[in-house]
């Protein structure tokens, strides 16, 4: 396990990413360039907040010295100021594998129960994509596919800025619903699954040996939101890879050779990190265990009625404002998962 606050290593990495942004070539590929700068404000950020903090608590240990009995308002602001400080640099250091700076890939997908779990599917997508937009992440629709009534078949999106995969890492798993179904006219209480898998971006200098022989390309037309936005030519790509049977699509561009690439782009880090995770029997970090998505296997539980209750069960982690989480407040949970992965 690293230093909480490893200095020394964050200093080099400053150090290689302002080399890195020096080459001219970069800089033609907006994407990286992107990427290194927010790597490299982040690192400067860490190390900023413990040069502040170091100085605060000198500045209030001198302020002790001092004080006599006197109004503790100032000591008080100072401390809460010095704590903020201090949480976030914990969770600075806790974001330190190997794959944590990277994008990564979100996957929705229902369990069983038709409407009820494609509605859910939806519910857990815009809890996502609010929550990027809360938090300056920035996201892409990769492929999507609608329900037969409503909701989600399955969505995957793509995920970039502030250490992406190290924080939604934590959503990775089956999660659980329990409400009164709007689709039921007796009202009655349901319990729906969905799974959630989360998948880092490799780099595409990675090597990984995918042979043609292996591969089952479909094209189809893709399912746009309606009106001059419908492709109507079949530039869709469904890539299944006949040795593992991982099955990845992309619809998002009008061009097949784009969505191909994206596609392939998701089949190549799908790859890596299954092999990865073989190797150094750290599955459960990559990819997680493929569970049944039904009782039992959940991570975490929704509960609106008869009592509202958002809890994990990896952490117990809980809270009953499940409104404000389903409107994107998934932060507390994934800081929580992180400090817990620490104590292990």
């Amino acid at each position: 396990m690293r230093g909480l606050f490893d200095l020394a290593t964050k200093k080099t990495r400053i150090a290689e990413l302002e080399e890195k942004l020096k080459d001219p070539t970069v800089w033609n590929d907006v994407a990286k360039m992107t990427e290194l700068n927010r790597e490299l404000s982040s690192q400067l950020k860490a190390v900023e907040d413990f040069d502040r903090l170091s100085t605060e608590i000198e500045e209030t240990l001198e302020l002790l010295t001092i004080m006599e009995g006197e109004d503790l308002n100032e000591l008080e602001k100072s401390y809460h100021a010095m704590k903020k400080t201090y949480d976030d640099l914990e969770i600075a250091s806790l974001l330190c594998g190997d794959y944590d700076s990277k994008k990564c890939y979100l996957e929705i997908h229902p369990g069983a129960g038709g409407t009820e779990a494609c509605d859910w599917a939806s519910m857990l997508y815009r809890m996502y994509t609010m929550f990027c937009e809360k938090n300056d992440y920035d996201y892409k629709v990769i492929d999507s596919q609608k329900g037969d009534e409503a909701g989600l078949k399955s969505v995957t999106i793509l995920i970039s800025g502030y250490y992406p995969y190290g924080y939604f890492k934590s959503e990775n798993g089956v999660h659980r619903l329990v409400r009164i179904s709007p689709f039921d006219s007796n009202a009655r209480r349901h319990t729906s699954f969905a799974s959630v898998s989360i998948i880092p971006e490799i780099d595409e200098d990675i090597d990984i040996d995918i042979k043609e022989n292996d591969l089952k390309i479909d094209v189809y037309h893709s399912s746009g939101a309606g009106g001059q936005s419908v492709n109507t030519s079949n530039s869709a790509v469904r890539i299944t890879h006949l040795p593992t049977k991982l099955v990845v699509t992309c619809q998002v561009e009008r061009s097949q050779q784009q969505n191909k690439a994206i596609a392939m782009q998701m089949l190549k880090s799908k790859l890596y990190a299954m092999e990865k995770a073989k190797k150094d029997k750290e599955k459960e970090s990559l990819k997680g265990d493929i569970v049944d998505i039904n009782f039992g296997s959940q991570i975490r539980n929704y509960v609106l009625e008869p009592y509202k209750l958002i809890k994990d069960v990896r952490t117990n982690y809980e809270t009953s404002n499940v409104s404000k989480v389903l409107d994107g407040d998934v932060l507390p949970f994934m800081e929580e998962y992180l400090k817990n992965l620490q104590v292990k």
